[in-house]
């Protein structure tokens, strides 16, 4: 099995990803793209106690603690917020914990998203941040997540 790339190689490949595109129109479009491919969640998973606090939208983190790395499922019923999932996903999922915690997640700020979202969406996105650092924490103490 090839080695995961590291978070800042997918970081680069996203930040060149979007550098091909012309505009915001196009950015968003691709966005919300990546939303459409994250792999489906079970609906039976998008329950009240995975559903993140502080986002406008219904967004969940369904995520597992797996040899010090986290593994997750998400999805969210807003397609741009879906896509912030999807950057989510590509970076952080199936990361060792330790990195995760230590993630700035500047990619945002780097691909101009914080700039180009309602401050409700930067809020979701921060609570996402947040939430996946503490699953990141919990598996670092040894604490399955449930």
């Amino acid at each position: 099995m090839p080695k995961k790339e590291t978070m800042k190689q997918i970081e680069q490949n996203l930040i060149d990803d979007f550098a091909l595109l012309e505009n915001w129109e196009e950015k968003y479009e691709y966005l919300i793209e990546m939303g459409q491919d994250l792999p489906r969640m079970d609906s039976a998973l998008k329950t009240d106690d995975r559903l993140v606090k502080g986002c406008q939208s219904s967004v969940w983190f369904d995520i597992h603690c797996e040899d010090g790395s986290l593994v997750f499922s998400a999805d969210s019923d807003s397609l741009i917020v879906k896509g912030l999932v999807a950057v989510l996903n590509e970076i952080l999922n199936g990361q060792p914990a330790e990195d995760v915690l230590q993630a700035d997640m500047s990619i945002f700020e780097t691909l101009g998203l914080w700039r180009h979202i309602s401050s409700q969406r930067s809020n979701g996105l921060t609570a996402m941040m947040g939430h996946i650092k503490q699953a990141a924490a919990d598996c670092l103490k040894g604490q399955p997540e449930e």
